[in-house]
């Protein structure tokens, strides 16, 4: 009996326990003893709920009333409540207050989404720095000068602390405090990359004027080009096809050891003296053509011959940097000039006839009068050296050989008694 009676007060006992559990979790919280204030505000007699209720109503109604201000140069970024939130230690503190009095729990506040706002304002803020440059120009000045220009960025790590400091304080004014991106280079570096690697001038006959109309559309088509590092240039892409429709005309060209008409005569000239431009700066020639006949405005191996699309002079920029290509055209001359970056050597070039090949017999042709009808000339038989001149001296290299055909003269005798014994040189 006495057995059972014990169980049943343990089974009782524990029945009450659990009913007490019951009751607490369900609403029950003993109050506060009375005089007790936390962080100023009095919550003596009320519960542990109905106290961090109170506390945090008057935290947020404190928070609503501030604005957290971050100044960026002109730009103003402003937060307040729910933006700025709060962490506090209420429930911590309420637990172990026992007896009235004045206690303190900290409250601490944060920006939300912190990481991505900072990161947002840093990116406003920033400012690339403006590298100094060069505009290429197509007449007068060949360059214009530019400075560039120091940018600026967020000094992230100063923005933080700052930050931290004002939240923690009296949500006093953020000021920004940026930070000097400096540019990388100078004007002398620009100026360095585009200095004048090489003119050549050829001449031509400014009467005729459909020649030097042609060579005059050339250069005015090549003026101004720049080729990126690594880049080629070909005359026939860049000039286009030498039609009509192009606005070229007739003048005379050399076709199969001939002179004769063609629309675009005069535009190797043009080509010529761009390759010899072109090879005294460095670059390195990938096509050209010589001439089938030795032409007046250079000496024999400096020509270069385009025709068609199946003639093209093209050249390789190997440089690191751009090189850019002016073409002016005046009243008898024309004159390519490069730019670019100099790879440290100077550039000449030196014309060897290594052999002269006589005209054939002048071929005779029956007219009105006796005259000659062109005159012909000795084929050439050429040797072209490059001459490269660095700091460790000179270079001299055999870049092409060309033969040139001879020509016969063509005379014409007037057909009357006794002309068989007339001969004209």
């Amino acid at each position: 009996m006495k057995k059972f009676t014990l169980k049943f007060t343990t089974y009782v006992t524990a029945l009450v326990l659990a009913a007490s559990a019951v009751f607490f979790c369900c609403g029950f919280s003993p109050r506060l003893p009375r005089g007790v204030l936390i962080n100023g505000h009095d919550v003596g007699g009320l519960t542990g709920t109905e106290a961090k209720a109170a506390l945090r109503q008057g935290v947020e109604k404190g928070l609503k009333a501030k604005r957290l201000r971050i100044c960026a140069g002109e730009r103003l970024y402003s937060f307040g409540f729910p933006e700025i939130d709060y962490a506090d230690e209420f429930d911590c503190l309420l637990s172990k207050i026992s007896k009235s009095g004045e206690y303190y729990s900290p409250v601490t506040y944060r920006l939300n989404g912190r990481e991505e706002v900072l990161k947002g304002i840093c990116s406003d803020l920033y400012r690339a720095p403006v590298e100094p440059y060069a505009v290429f120009n197509k007449v007068g000045e060949p360059f214009t000068y530019f400075a560039g220009a120091d940018g600026k960025e967020c000094d992230v790590e100063k923005l933080s602390e700052d930050l931290d400091k004002s939240l923690a304080g009296g949500f006093e004014q953020v000021n920004i405090c940026a930070r000097v991106v400096k540019r990388k280079n100078k004007v002398a570096d620009v100026k360095r990359i585009t200095q004048k690697l090489c003119s050549f001038t050829t001449y031509f006959d400014a009467d005729n004027t459909d020649r030097s109309g042609n060579i005059s559309l050339a250069a005015q088509k090549i003026n101004g080009t720049v080729i990126e590092s690594g880049g080629e240039f070909s005359f026939n892409a860049t000039v286009g096809a030498r039609t009509e429709a192009n606005g070229f005309k007739p003048a005379k060209i050399i076709e199969d050891g001939k002179f004769v008409l063609g629309y675009g005569g005069g535009v190797c000239q043009v080509s010529t003296t761009l390759y010899n431009a072109a090879l005294l700066s460095g670059l390195e020639i990938t096509e050209y053509h010589p001439h089938s006949l030795q032409v007046g405005y250079v000496a024999p191996s400096r020509d270069a011959m385009v025709s068609g699309s199946y003639f093209d002079l093209k050249f390789k920029n190997n440089r690191l940097t751009p090189v850019y290509v002016r073409v002016n055209c005046n009243l008898n001359y024309i004159t390519c000039t490069v730019y670019g970056e100099s790879d440290g050597y100077v550039y000449s070039f030196s014309s060897k006839v290594v052999n002269t090949v006589p005209r054939p017999q002048a071929v005779i042709v029956e007219g009105e009068e006796d005259k000659v009808i062109s005159y012909g000339r000795d084929g050439t038989e050429s040797e072209g050296y490059l001459v490269a001149t660095g700091a460790n001296g000179q270079k001299k290299t055999l870049i092409r050989k060309d033969k040139y055909r001879a020509v016969a003269d063509i005379v014409q005798i007037a057909a009357d008694a006794g002309s068989e014994n007339k001969l004209l040189p």
